[in-house]
């Protein structure tokens, strides 16, 4: 079995296993990371010998650390990075270069179809009716996108939407509230199989599926790094934030809305930001916590896009693509019966 991690922001690690019994039999450590000394590679697959085929990442990193030499240094890569690579592995994970992947940058929707086509089309490559996809988002009409489990009251005035035009809306993913309008943010979703992220924990998948877009925006000049659990930060404060589900079918969805040039003041006014979330962040006001992709990047939204599109062709292939008349029949279904209902969006009050 063969198995590949590539660690945020680091080196690749490569795991070549052999079972017998339930149990590790032979465990080959490759990559392009750094291991001082030379004899801490071998010392690292004997400490994996014998392992259960069930283990977790927690006991196989205990493995790892507990076989290296005291003088041991690794740079680039670490013991929970092996035991992802082990773990993949073992789950047969596929990497990002063995999908097929689809653009859709279609027109704008609102944002009740945005809600409703991020269910469907993860659906669809769940079932296997569409091939793994990246799809930026256009918006129709400015919103509040509150998350999953966030309560309305609150998160969100609602007398200053109502009175503002801002339509308030609720996603199938955790995390917090997003403030959009038309032109001020970039959003993109990646619908993919499960199998990409086999291996990993939720945790771990969030920084694996966010290092390509921290590749391109360095490409662009910036100092850019995840931040846990589900942050883009950089020098000049935070840029935007993912959220993920992973879908019943075999689906993971991920999607991440960066600030472009948000109206930090209207956004001030409709979102509630608790004394919790405050303190966490060590921040006084929600406007304090955006920054703008414009100004660290000086490139219009539209080349930002085609820019973070053609990083991703260029690492893994992109081919064109749309929504299907079918897909699109079933997110309206979908709007009707779940996402403009009173007992789905009042579902935490």
């Amino acid at each position: 079995m063969h198995g590949e991690y590539k660690v945020p922001g680091g080196k690749l690690v490569v795991v070549d296993v052999e079972v017998d019994g339930g149990r590790l039999a032979d465990v080959r450590l490759s990559g392009d990371f750094f291991l001082e000394p030379d004899e801490a590679l071998e010392s690292i697959n004997a400490a994996l010998v014998g392992a259960a085929v069930d283990a977790d990442g927690a006991e196989l990193a205990a493995r790892v650390r507990g076989g290296l030499p005291a003088d041991a240094r690794l740079v680039g890569f670490s013991a929970e990075s092996v035991a992802v690579a082990v773990r993949r592995a073992l789950t047969r994970a596929s990497g990002w270069a063995d999908h097929r992947w689809r653009l859709i940058h279609d027109g704008p929707q609102s944002p009740l179809m945005h809600m409703a086509l991020d269910q469907v089309l993860a659906e669809e490559v769940g079932a296997g009716r569409r091939e793994p996809t990246l799809r930026f988002w256009e918006w129709a009409a400015p919103s509040v996108i509150i998350g999953s489990f966030q309560s309305v009251r609150n998160e969100v005035d609602m007398a200053a939407a109502r009175r503002l035009g801002v339509e308030v809306v609720r996603r199938i993913t955790g995390g917090g509230a997003m403030f959009v309008e038309p032109g001020n943010t970039v959003t993109y979703s990646l619908y993919a199989p499960a199998s990409l992220v086999a291996g990993m924990s939720t945790a771990e998948s969030y920084a694996f599926l966010d290092d390509w877009v921290l590749g391109v925006l360095g490409d662009l000049g910036l100092n850019v790094w995840y931040q846990p659990i589900n942050d883009i930060a950089s020098d000049g404060g935070k840029i935007g934030g993912a959220a993920q589900k992973r879908l019943r079918d075999g689906a993971v969805l991920h999607h991440v809305t960066m600030s472009y040039s948000i109206d930090v003041a209207k956004m001030g006014q409709i979102l509630r930001v608790g004394g919790e979330k405050l303190s966490d962040k060590g921040v006084a006001s929600a406007v304090k916590r955006v920054d703008p992709l414009a100004r660290q990047t000086g490139l219009d939204r539209e080349v930002v896009i085609d820019r973070l599109a053609e990083g991703f062709r260029s690492r893994f292939g992109l081919t064109g693509g749309a929504v299907t008349e079918e897909e699109l029949a079933r997110a309206e279904r979908l709007v009707e019966s779940k996402f403009a209902t009173p007992e789905w969006f009042a579902r935490v009050p």
